[in-house]
């Protein structure tokens, strides 16, 4: 009789477990983890949980106010993530002499995406990463945070209609 009375008690117990470890993760991929370890922060240079970035397909952008070839490419790029937000997120290198460029820039150009503190470890270590040796340069990543190409300009520029489906089908 005690087994009886204690199975279905038990069961729930199980049920809840199981349950709770089907669940998908929330928040970005230990990949994603790894590559912005530090502090991301929203156009306004507010700090915002990595959890932005969870399930997309991630350009990182390595640029400049100061750069008229970056100043020529942001308002695509800016375009090309607006109309792809649900699936494409930006985090924003800056090469701006100071924060104050780096979030005027933003500001400027309508960047509603993110970015890292200005010259931020965090930031240096993903342009060494990248082998960054120019701008304006687009480091596309899966939501693995594994690389998908480091040609994201040329891509947006030349297929802005199909680079992102492109950049998936390659993660």
């Amino acid at each position: 009789m005690k087994i009886k009375s204690l199975t279905f008690p038990l069961l729930l117990v199980v049920l809840f477990a199981n349950s709770l470890l089907s669940k998908p993760a929330s928040g970005p991929s230990a990949g994603l983890e790894e590559l912005f370890p530090g502090t991301l922060l929203d156009s306004e240079g507010k700090e915002v949980s990595k959890d932005a970035l969870a399930g997309k397909t991630v350009g990182i952008y390595f640029s400049a106010h100061w750069c008229p070839p970056c100043r020529s490419f942001t308002p695509n790029l800016v375009k090309f993530r607006d109309k792809n937000q649900k699936d494409f997120e930006v985090v924003f290198v800056s090469s701006d002499s100071s924060p104050k460029e780096q979030l005027d820039y933003m500001k400027e150009a309508d960047m509603k995406w993110y970015t890292l503190p200005h010259r931020s470890d965090e930031a240096n270590a993903l342009a060494k990463k990248f082998e960054v040796r120019g701008i304006p340069s687009l480091v596309i990543v899966s939501e693995e945070g594994k690389t998908i190409t480091k040609n994201g300009r040329g891509d947006v520029s030349s297929n802005p209609k199909g680079a992102l489906k492109s950049w998936q089908k390659k993660s």
